[in-house]
């Protein structure tokens, strides 16, 4: 696809509509595309009744938390998609910062793109994409963010932006998230833009010399977490010399 059909997003450019309780904001999102919306779209919701994370694992979501999803309609040529999630994770952390207050726990990002607080768990980021009909690709990008409430995750320890000192309800949130994901968007750039935002991305990088376990879906690694390379592959130095570079999987530090 030629790039050159694409403009960067404005802000004017992007709608947000704000419901009431759905079964998810990302089901809601692949609805509007597969009915021909041409996004850029933000739906929140107040409550989902079927909120789901990463590998279709359930997402608790009561009122009082953010539920946001945004979709996209042909973002970027394939290739460049990976890095896409580096660029979700540096927004969120932006929105999340400025909001608890100074002096605090530490807010990282853990790779890829969950965000942490004193690392504590705060954030979910799903991204999920369909091949439309009419040859369209829609990519939608979930969150949701603890603020008041604290479901268990059962694999991570969790925090609120509450219980960090942090008063500022889902809209107020919101509004810092939809201009934080823009500037992100434009500086991505529909991939080009990698570089900086892998260079943002480690900045606020959590446990980089830390001792790891990666688990995939057929085996676990452990290792030293290097970091990131220019493409945001997780670097895993498994002793001798050796990185393996990892394009997936749930970190876990020991």
């Amino acid at each position: 696809m030629d790039d050159r059909r694409h403009s960067r997003t404005t802000l004017s450019d992007v709608r947000h509509e704000a419901l009431g309780d759905v079964s998810s904001t990302n089901t809601e999102c692949l609805a509007r595309a597969r009915a021909g919306d041409p996004g850029p779209l933000w739906i929140t919701a107040r409550r989902q009744t079927g909120g789901r994370g990463r590998r279709g694992r359930p997402w608790a979501s009561e009122p009082g938390n953010l539920y946001a999803s945004l979709l996209l309609i042909d973002p970027a040529p394939l290739d460049r998609l990976p890095s896409l999630p580096l660029a979700v994770a540096v927004a969120v952390h932006d929105a999340i910062r400025k909001v608890v207050p100074p002096g605090g726990e530490p807010v990282e990002i853990k790779w890829p793109n969950d965000i942490l607080i004193g690392r504590k768990k705060t954030c979910g980021i799903l991204l999920e994409s369909e091949n439309l009909a009419d040859g369209r690709q829609a990519l939608v990008i979930g969150i949701g963010i603890n603020i008041a409430v604290m479901p268990d995750s059962g694999q991570y320890p969790v925090t609120s932006l509450a219980a960090q000192g942090a008063s500022v309800s889902p809209d107020e949130l919101f509004a810092h998230l939809y201009v934080s994901m823009n500037d992100m968007l434009v500086l991505w750039n529909r991939g080009r833009g990698i570089a900086s935002v892998v260079e943002l991305w480690r900045r606020g990088a959590c446990g980089v010399g830390e001792k790891i376990t990666v688990n995939l879906p057929d085996k676990s690694l452990s290792g030293q977490f290097a970091g990131i390379d220019d493409n945001g592959l997780l670097m895993l130095d498994t002793g001798g010399g050796r990185l393996l570079p990892i394009a997936a999987g749930d970190v876990f530090f020991e």
